[in-house]
């Protein structure tokens, strides 16, 4: 066979096998969540995807953890299956992938209410710690200890002054402290100023 007439075939073969491979097929995976109210923050398998309503794209198929987060609402955690085409089942999805020409779009979209968050009175929030509380000590057999009610002796409201007084304020030198008052937390100048030791 001539080396010649062979050339032009496989060049020919060469630009066809190009021209096949840039319209082979591809599956584009997108899923578009909403909520009502809008502007929750979307997290998808725990990555954030954006403000709703907003659009992702996947890889894979199966079970989404989908997690929507929103001031004033409650936080929805949910288990969203995400499920293929019957031209993404095997061995289906090879044919779609690979050998239809241009580009398949398969696109999910998933709508969520959100329910407006419950705030509890601050004294069902105290009842219910209260029995938690003797639930424990009656568990571990120990008896509970009483709370004292505001004002009671001992858990009067916090002293005025500071807990940790500073150096005086004002220019002069400090004056010395009397000696019942007891050790001071920071260092107090003498009268006569810091002298040098003799060595």
């Amino acid at each position: 066979m001539n080396l010649i007439c062979l050339k032009p075939r496989l060049v020919g073969l060469a630009i066809a096998a190009t021209i096949g491979l840039g319209l082979a097929g591809c599956v584009e995976r997108r899923m578009l969540i909403r909520t009502n109210p809008p502007g929750a923050m979307a997290y998808v398998d725990d990555y954030p995807v954006g403000l709703t309503p907003t659009a992702t794209s996947f890889t894979y198929y199966g079970t989404r953890r989908i997690r929507l987060v929103k001031d004033g609402y409650e936080t929805e955690t949910l288990f969203q299956p995400v499920s293929p085409p019957w031209y993404q089942i095997p061995p289906l999805d090879f044919v779609a992938e690979n050998l239809v020409p241009g580009a398949i779009r398969d696109y999910h979209a998933f709508d969520y209410q959100l329910k407006p968050q419950m705030l509890v009175p601050a004294d069902q929030v105290l009842n219910r710690a209260e029995q938690l509380r003797q639930q424990t000590h009656a568990s571990a057999g120990t008896q509970p200890s009483a709370l004292a009610p505001p004002g009671a002796p001992g858990f009067g409201p916090a002293p005025a002054g500071p807990l940790f007084p500073g150096p005086p304020a004002g220019p002069g030198p400090a004056a010395a402290p009397s000696p019942s008052s007891g050790p001071l937390p920071y260092p107090v100048e003498p009268p006569g100023g810091w002298q040098p030791r003799g060595e």
